[in-house]
């Protein structure tokens, strides 16, 4: 029953800290519903749930078929809002630069990049982690994959920053949003041009011999690798390092054993990941689920964040155990839409938190983080600054 409870899913107390009100909803409800005027949304909050709806295509992504509203970057156009057959023809166009054997290939270079921006404040003896490193890092790895110019990445930053920041009251966001548009278009154009061996070269050949493509699909793919490539990751190692500084006795352990890492990862993915909620799902029949009728054409919004968080399937949920065996997490998602980045986003993680373990071994945290505060929406969270001496 959730007659009682009362969640608001929109406010900065929940982006702050979204995990108690979900064990709440998780403890009492499944599926726990908001009633507006533009009809019933749906939070789905245990494992087994989330599973069963990311995998069952009665659940569309597109909110609208015929006549699909307008978003930011013209996201509506790209594979997060498809259905099949859409969805595996513009996957499978992107596909070759996310395999886990071209990924792997990255590793040297991304190395490079760590080692770089730690090299510019190892003197300092201390850096602000979301300016110095966990943003420029994840940026100017999907530059080069992508062949964004790296002198444009301040357009990047503000624009899918504007894009995903909702508590943001900055009055220039949409204009901003609007640059990162036309800036994306732009930078199309001139990789017609001017090809190279770049995955937007690639993309706009392919838009331009073959019909499997068109303009705005073009566009939406673009802006979604360059906004994806990098946002969330940013908030992983954002997000992850105060968790470990939050928990020294597993910090240390790290330290002692940098062998865990690739472990650490995934337990800070479920933790913790960047995601809270998948885009939303809508239902194209009336269905059942967890013994509650979800009608056609309602949205259900699946809460990832607390199914990693479900005591049935993790003990001792909410702490951080970077030796926990894991058998699965829903950081990625799961279905169709598991995520094309998941490899890449692993290996960076894995590269940043060894990279700082090895170089900043006495990193700790340079403010109490009840001060912290949080940007992003319902579907991403992250940090906006997360000070750290050394």
């Amino acid at each position: 029953m959730q007659s009682n409870l009362k969640v608001n899913f929109f406010s900065p107390e929940f982006l702050a800290n979204p995990f108690p009100m979900l064990e709440m909803l998780r403890s009492n409800t499944s599926l726990y519903r908001i009633d507006s005027p533009n009809g019933s949304m749906w939070f789905i909050t245990r494992f087994e749930d989330v599973v069963r709806i990311l995998k069952d295509a009665r659940f569309s992504s597109n909110p609208n078929v015929k006549n699909p509203q307008p978003t930011a970057l013209g996201l509506e156009n790209s594979m997060l809002y498809a259905d099949e057959p859409d969805h595996s023809r513009l996957r499978m166009l992107v596909s070759k630069g996310f395999t886990p054997r071209f990924i792997e290939g990255l590793r040297p270079r991304i190395e490079a990049i760590a080692e770089s921006l730690l090299d510019a404040v190892e003197a300092e003896g201390k850096m602000e982690v979301m300016n110095d490193y966990a943003f420029p890092l994840p940026i100017q790895v999907i530059s080069e994959m992508l062949g964004v110019p790296l002198e444009d990445q301040e357009i990047i930053r503000e624009g899918s920053g504007a894009l995903n920041d909702q508590t943001s009251a900055d009055p220039r966001r949409f204009e901003k949003m609007d640059t990162f548009a036309r800036y994306i278009v732009t930078l199309i154009e001139q990789k017609r041009h001017n090809p190279a061996s770049d995955l937007i070269s690639m993309l706009a050949a392919i838009g331009d011999t073959d019909d499997r493509l068109t303009q705005k699909e073009l566009v939406a793919m673009v802006g979604l690798l360059i906004f994806a490539g990098h946002e969330t990751t940013s908030s992983l190692i954002g997000n992850g390092l105060l968790a470990l500084l939050s928990a020294p006795d597993q910090f240390e352990k790290l330290k002692a054993e940098p062998s865990l890492i690739p472990n650490a990862v995934e337990e800070l993915l479920r933790l913790c990941g960047p995601a809270v909620t998948t885009l939303p799902r809508y239902a194209t029949e009336d269905i059942e689920v967890g013994g509650q009728l979800i009608r056609q054409g309602e949205m259900v919004n699946v809460v990832i964040g607390s199914a990693d968080r479900d005591s049935s399937l993790f003990t001792d949920p909410d702490a951080v155990n970077i030796a926990r065996q894991i058998e699965r997490h829903m950081a990625f998602g799961h279905g169709m839409h598991y995520c094309l980045g998941a490899p890449l986003a692993r290996l960076e993680g894995q590269i940043a938190f060894a990279t700082l373990i090895r170089r900043l071994p006495n990193l700790r945290l340079a403010v109490d983080p009840a001060t912290l505060t949080w940007r992003g929406n319902m579907v991403l969270r992250g940090l906006s600054v997360l000070p750290v001496m050394f």
